[in-house]
């Protein structure tokens, strides 16, 4: 057969067509390739989905950054930020108040005492009821909440704090937030005081935030909160978040029980409070102040815990009952105690009247620790 040069022409056009479209076509397949090795190795390098289905794989990825677990047979909600616990709001029937417990810097410390529920090796075992984060108040109408515990057997001069329901539990990217009712009663079930508070938990890198928020009400009659050095918000440190002390001491609390707080080994020891007014170390005790942080050093981790009082609050700016053997607590109430008479303020609620106390606490962990931090923080929240 004759192929004319017209015809030709055709033929090597198709040919070269045909051509780049394999080579298209390979190119494709190896680009494929290529990309699924890599997808592959980043698989593996994440861990791998071998063996999840897709709705677990979906799950994941959309799985929140802040995750509260609410586990009602444990009476808890897990506060879970990046895969890591941070704390937990527990009440069991064995404690007096619901608390935070434990509390973990971002990378995996406690900042709270053990004992009463886990010790630890080297702690010290005084003072029963300073377990975790906790809220409530030595005097109210004559009733000591604070100091009570399991130790006490004789429950008629003392009150306690239910947990009456779990009101909300949100997860979420940002933040996770937990919502709760609580009773204020009696040895006789009488309810003084009705809690509703809202628990705001955010974390990044080198730094975890809790917000305290809580309003009380007065449902059934006046309430009255005596001036009382023992109150309101109090977080009990670890050991290494102390103060070092080189002798014995003896507290009392407000009801003249002594408690020996022995002298012990300082090692390891690295506690200093430093106030929003530049008072230092132990001399914050009693002072008032926006702030207070702890500085410390727990293993190889720079840790400072700062407590920041609302504006708002009632006694506004609070006093510090902070002691360098780990009870780190603000005091807004206990003002004539505090301040050895100077100031009084005998806070009192009528029926149905309530009073909001709002606190945040913020955990700084190596490179969030800076000069000046804590103010900064302090400033941008209270405005």
């Amino acid at each position: 057969m004759i192929v004319s040069s017209h015809q030709l022409f055709f033929i090597k056009l198709f040919s070269q067509n045909l051509e780049d479209q394999t080579m298209i076509i390979n190119k494709q397949k190896l680009f494929n390739y290529t990309a699924l090795i890599t997808l592959s190795a980043m698989t593996f390098a994440c861990g791998g989905t071998e063996g999840k289905s897709e709705t677990e794989q979906e799950s994941e990825q959309m799985k929140d950054r802040i995750e509260l677990v609410q586990d009602d047979a444990a009476k808890k909600v897990d506060v879970i930020i990046d895969g890591k616990f941070f704390t937990s709001y527990i009440y069991p029937d064995s404690l007096e108040k619901p608390v935070l417990y434990p509390i973990n810097t971002a990378n995996g410390n406690a900042i709270t005492r053990g004992w009463p529920v886990t010790p630890r090796p080297g702690e010290r075992v005084d003072h029963p009821h300073h377990l975790g984060l906790w809220f409530n108040y030595g005097d109210v109408n004559g009733l000591d909440f604070w100091n009570n515990s399991s130790a006490i057997k004789d429950k008629t001069k003392y009150g306690h704090i239910v947990h009456k329901s779990i009101k909300s539990v949100k997860s979420g990217n940002e933040e996770g937030v937990l919502e709760v009712s609580l009773d204020w009663m009696n040895s006789a079930g009488e309810v003084l005081l009705t809690e509703n508070t809202t628990f705001i938990f955010r974390g990044k890198d080198d730094q975890r935030t809790i917000d305290r928020i809580a309003t009380l009400t007065a449902p059934n009659g006046e309430v009255k909160l005596t001036d009382n050095k023992e109150g309101m918000l109090g977080l009990r440190t670890a050991r290494q978040l102390e103060h070092p002390s080189n002798k014995p001491e003896i507290f009392t609390d407000a009801s003249g029980v002594a408690t020996d707080v022995p002298t012990m080994n300082n090692e390891g020891i690295t506690g200093m409070y430093l106030s929003s007014e530049g008072v230092e170390g132990d001399d914050v005790w009693g002072t008032r102040g926006d702030w207070v942080s702890l500085s410390g050093k727990i293993k190889d981790e720079n840790i400072s815990v700062a407590i920041l009082d609302f504006p708002s609050n009632p006694g506004y700016p609070t006093y510090w009952h902070a002691r360098g053997y780990g009870l780190f607590a603000a005091n807004p109430l206990g003002q004539k105690a505090l301040s050895d008479g100077k100031d009084e303020l005998n806070f009192k609620l009528e029926k149905g009247e309530s009073a909001t106390f709002k606190y945040r606490i913020i955990i700084y962990s190596n490179e969030s620790i800076l000069d000046g931090q804590v103010n900064r923080d302090y400033i941008q929240w209270a405005k």
